[in-house]
Order: structure tokens, then C-alpha cells, then sequence
């Protein structure tokens, strides 16, 4: 075993190695005109970028009728998403694809109803949680890692596996749940709904905002069929009462706005639990994913990694007994290369001027973290895979250049409690396994909602001595 340097890296930190680029991290982009966009926006939005986009700090273009911005400038993006936030609204594309599958729920509610939503939510994701999100991250990892042991299965779908676990960690920690019962359901409607239609059509993003495309009546009728799954769920945990300690559930459940006393309605609560159940798993298990696939091409990587996990004493019992700083900036990399939210869209609601261009209401803004992360003028070697970027100690990251969980008072509520999560789970699955790319290493990113491989490549899950 290699002597372990004073950074706690076994020497990776200060090594002069040489850490791999992801085989054609960019799909190649289409050739314009906007009929070509329009279908590569429904196929792979990722390849409707195309180099200038990655060394020019603002783009502007037509878009069916329309302004639309690309921003890669640092102070524009905080023009937009911070300082005059409430003058840029979400787009009706946007509420067309998810409206029907998270209803007005924190991610979606705007205006006091967010702040609301917000003030009562907040509580669950306070720092003091993030320990109890540990332990239970460790516990249903080492879990599932004996069910497989006892299974004897070695070549595993990692995508899947990491689904169906962040689903259970969710499930206890926000909910004091079991979903075991109901994750495969779960799962496989969020899969159809994924496959069939979130995918945006041209009349998605031509219609005027309250005019139905054929999709939406489809995601109508899909999201019925979800929210009467949500429904038993939420009758099973309401069927066993409110239990000591809180949790976000029972905060949802008993919130009163302060001013009119008023509550959720069943609906309302509804909204509130798909958007934690959707938004709770679906961006923790891609981060697990890409970060595995890095680390399966950067075994040097993944070795210290595992070293730093033996080292935290992690148990199936109990939070790792130390930080894990390495493991979560293989988390912070990979988020960063491959973030699950690849782009963030607003909409002018009023007359404004970003980087000197006038926009009109109607005009759109785009921050597309798949591209700011891998700017040519803002991060040094952008496609490289290198960690060392978020361990501590190293320079400080632009916070405006870095947008895994967005900014601004929409920023993510639960940015904490997903690094804790991927970081204790994949300390657990490193410290018990090696992991080895089983067939061909290349997989390309494929961005409809979020950002998903284009086919689930299988692991070898090896022992370690």
C-alpha cells in the first residue's frame, strides 16, 4: 500500500500523473439551419452547441421569433439569475415536460407560493441533517452491496443499481420511508415518462404558453397514472402518523403559511412529494454514474478514492468518522463534466439589457452548465478529468463559472444533502470493490431533461484485498 502523504491522498495530490480525457467528451454538433436544431433539441441537446459556444462568453441568435442569449459571462449570469431574478420566468416548454409530473411543487411555484414552499422545506436540508443522511447513505449502500454479494453478481448495471438506491435513501431520510415496495413502479414509470415524452417536440417550443402541443395531452394522461402511484404512497407513511423526529413529510404535512393560516391541500402535497421523490434521486444517481464511469477510466483516481474510504472507518452502522474530501471532489468533477442539469432557461418578462444586448419580453436567456463547466476561457484543460480542482486548498472556483445545483434563490434546496449522499456512497462502494469498464469504454452524454449515457455500460464490481 502506498505511504500516505500529508494532503491524505496517498501522494495523488502533489503526483505528476497524467489523468485521462473522457473518450469524445462532446457530441459533435449538428449543421444549422433551426429545422436541425429543433430536432437535435429533441434528440441530444448537447450537439446543438457548436465551438463557438465554448470560447465565446456570450452568443446571440434567433429563436423562432425570438432573441435568445447564450451567457457564459460570469456577471451576466448573475445579472440574470440573481440580482433580477424575479424578472426572468421558466419558459412554456418547460412547464409543458414537467408541469404534468411535479405539478406546482417547489420546483415549478413561483411567487409566494415558492417562498412558502421554500421556508417549509428548508428545515429538512439544515447542515445538522447532513450527518443522518450519512448514516443512512452508508447503511443502504453497504446493503446493496451484500444483496449482490449474496446474489453473486459481479457484472452489474451501476445506473440502475445507484436509481433504485438514491430512491431509498430518499425515501428514509426525507420521508422515514421504506420505498422498497414501491421503487421498481416507481422506476419503471419514470423511465416510460423519460423515454416517450420528455423529449421537447418543435410545437413545445413554439406554442404559445397555455395552447396544449399532442404531447402534453400524452403527459396528461402519463402523469395521472404517476401521481395515483405518489397517492399510495403518501397514504401508506400518512396511515402510520407523525413520528418523532420530523421529517419532511411531516413539515409538509402540518405547514401553516403565517399570514392565512392556510395549509397544503391534498394536491399540493401531492406536488411537494413527487418533486422530492423525482428530484431527490434522479440528479444523485447520474452524479454516481458519471463518476464511476470517470473513475473506471482513472484507476489512479479511484485508488485514492479508496484509500481515503478504508481510512474514514466507514461502517454499515455509522457516517464515515472523517471527512471524505477526496470522494466528494471525484463527485464535484463529475457534476462539473457531466452535470445532470445541463441547461438552465429563462424567459424576459420585461425590457432588460444583459452583456449589451437589449432583450424584449419574450426574449430568451440560456446558462447551459454542460457548456460554462467546459469553457476554453474559464477553466484550465476543460475536458480533462481532474479532481484536484475542488480538493481543499486548491483555487478558488468562479461561483458563477460552476452551476451544478443552479444559483440564485432558485438554487437547489437539497445541493448538501446529494454531496453527502454521493460522496458516502461511493466512499462505501470503493472501499468493498474495484471497479473495471466491462466492454467497449466509450459513452456519450445524452441530454433530454438531464444528462443521461447513451447506453448503461455494464461494470465488473472486483474485491479488494
Amino acid at each position: 500500500m502506498a505511504a500516505v502523504s500529508r494532503d491524505g491522498t496517498d501522494g495523488w495530490l502533489g503526483a505528476s500523473w497524467s489523468a485521462p480525457r473522457p473518450p469524445r467528451p462532446r457530441p459533435s454538433p449538428v449543421p444549422r439551419p433551426q429545422w436541425r436544431t429543433l430536432l437535435q433539441l429533441r434528440r441530444n441537446a448537447l450537439s446543438t452547441w457548436g465551438e463557438p459556444a465554448y470560447r465565446e462568453l456570450v452568443l446571440a441568435g434567433p429563436f423562432l421569433g425570438r432573441q435568445s442569449l447564450l451567457l457564459n459571462e460570469p456577471a451576466a449570469i448573475k445579472q440574470v439569475l440573481v440580482d433580477k431574478a424575479a424578472a426572468y420566468g421558466r419558459t412554456a416548454a418547460t412547464l409543458r415536460i414537467l408541469h404534468p409530473m411535479i405539478g406546482d411543487g417547489l420546483f415549478l411555484a413561483e411567487g409566494e407560493a415558492w417562498r412558502f414552499q421554500r421556508r417549509t422545506a428548508a428545515p429538512a436540508f439544515a447542515p445538522k441533517s447532513l450527518g443522518l443522511v450519512a448514516t443512512i447513505a452508508a447503511r443502504r449502500t453497504a446493503a446493496a452491496l451484500d444483496r449482490l454479494a449474496k446474489e453473486g453478481r459481479r457484472i452489474v448495471d451501476l445506473l440502475a443499481l445507484f436509481q433504485e438506491l438514491a430512491l431509498e435513501i430518499a425515501g428514509e431520510a426525507l420521508f422515514s420511508q421504506a420505498l422498497e415496495p414501491f421503487t421498481r413502479r416507481l422506476r419503471a414509470q419514470l423511465d416510460r415518462y423519460g423515454t416517450r415524452l420528455a423529449r421537447p417536440s418543435p410545437l413545445d417550443l413554439a406554442l404559445p404558453r397555455g395552447w396544449p402541443s399532442p404531447e402534453e395531452l400524452l403527459r396528461r394522461r402519463m402523469g395521472r397514472a404517476w401521481f395515483a402511484l405518489v397517492a399510495e404512497i403518501v397514504a401508506e407513511r400518512r396511515a402510520r402518523g407523525i413520528e418523532a423526529p420530523r421529517d419532511l413529510f411531516d413539515a409538509l404535512a402540518s405547514a401553516r403559511d403565517p399570514e392565512t393560516g392556510r395549509g397544503f391541500s391534498e394536491r399540493e402535497l401531492l406536488d411537494q412529494i413527487a418533486t422530492f421523490l423525482i428530484a431527490g434521486h434522479e440528479t444523485t444517481a447520474l452524479a454516481l454514474f458519471w463518476s464511476s464511469y470517470l473513475l473506471g477510466l482513472a484507476p489512479e483516481i479511484q485508488e485514492a478514492v479508496a484509500a481515503e474510504a478504508r481510512r474514514s472507518e466507514l461502517s454499515p452502522e455509522a457516517a464515515p468518522r472523517a471527512a471524505l474530501p477526496v470522494a466528494r471532489a471525484v463527485v464535484q468533477e463529475a457534476l462539473r463534466l457531466y452535470p445532470p442539469a445541463f441547461t438552465i432557461v429563462r424567459e424576459a418578462r420585461e425590457p432588460d439589457e444583459v452583456a449589451g444586448h437589449r432583450l424584449a419580453p419574450g426574449d430568451l436567456v440560456v446558462v447551459a452548465p454542460w457548456v460554462l463547466h467546459r469553457h476554453e476561457r474559464l477553466w484550465a484543460e476543460p475536458d480533462r478529468f481532474d479532481p484536484r480542482r475542488f480538493l481543499p486548498g486548491a483555487p478558488p472556483v468562479d461561483r458563477f463559472a460552476y452551476l451544478p445545483f443552479g444559483v440564485g434563490p432558485r438554487v437547489c434546496i437539497g445541493a448538501q444533502f446529494a454531496l453527502v449522499e454521493a460522496s458516502v456512497v461511493l466512499a462505501v462502494l470503493l472501499a468493498r470493490h474495484r471497479l473495471e469498464l466491462v466492454g467497449p469504454k466509450r459513452v456519450l452524454p445524452v441530454a433530454v431533461v438531464t444528462t443521461h449515457p447513451d447506453r448503461r455500460p455494464a461494470f465488473r464490481l472486483g474485491p479488494r484485498g
